[in-house]
């Protein structure tokens, strides 16, 4: 079993390793514990009542958090022509659209945090999926990161920029998402936490039976995790 230091063990002491805390006081209890000297993370951890070694029981989606993720996200975007013009105009941080920038990105560049792309590039994009994949950037329809009409750029960097955050299940049926940093006011954590419940729910495939969400935790960054009462999370409005 790993060892924590005395920071820790004085954090963890605030929490009762036995109770499902509502997710208003979870969030308090998260911020009263995070010791990091710096704006640390917060983060919520699901384990679901899924297979996902079966293709029917993937559960992937996405969540406008309403307060928004409370860092600076880097938005790359594959187009070309007008599309590359309106995406900069957008604010986009990066835009490729030649073999110039795809090979820079083939040859290890992934220094951004969410991509877009136009439909017409993703022939190229697609050829990317190793060096995009594992890290989380590669675009795909069910992420909702793909469009065929230019004029939804503006909207889509808009979006990425403020709080869009992608889920999707793990190997062990976990999900794991950020809501914000220990700085937020308590109803702004709370808030985005309630967004994310809404899209976990609808998130849930036809295909899972019984119990979908067996446990959720709450923490920061280094911090100690806090148990949520699923039934209260559930029942948020």
């Amino acid at each position: 079993m790993a060892k924590h230091g005395k920071k820790y063990n004085e954090a963890a002491k605030k929490v009762d390793i036995n109770k499902l805390y509502a997710p208003v006081e979870a969030m308090q209890l998260v911020k009263d514990t995070s010791y990091a000297k710096f704006n640390a993370t917060v983060e919520v951890h699901f384990r679901l009542g899924v297979d996902p070694r079966q293709a029917d029981q993937q559960v992937r989606g996405v969540v406008l958090l309403p307060a928004g993720l409370g860092k600076v996200v880097r938005v790359m975007v594959f187009a070309q022509g007008d599309a590359a013009r309106l995406a900069q105009e957008s604010g986009a941080d990066f835009v490729v659209g030649d073999d110039e920038g795809f090979k820079k990105i083939q040859d290890g560049w992934t220094d951004w945090d969410m991509t877009i792309a136009m439909a017409d590039m993703m022939g190229k994009a697609g050829r990317l999926g190793k060096v995009l994949g594992p890290r989380g950037l590669m675009p795909s329809p069910k992420a909702g990161n793909i469009t065929q009409v230019a004029g939804d750029l503006p909207r889509m960097i808009k979006e990425a920029k403020g709080g869009r955050v992608e889920f999707r299940v793990d190997k062990t049926s976990g999900v794991h998402v950020p809501i914000g940093k220990t700085s937020f006011a308590l109803a702004d954590l709370t808030a985005n936490f309630g967004a994310l419940m809404d899209a976990i729910k609808k998130a849930r495939p036809n295909a899972a039976k019984g119990n979908y969400l067996k446990k959720i935790s709450v923490a920061a960054t280094m911090g100690p995790g806090v148990k949520v009462d699923a039934n209260l999370a559930q029942s948020m409005e």
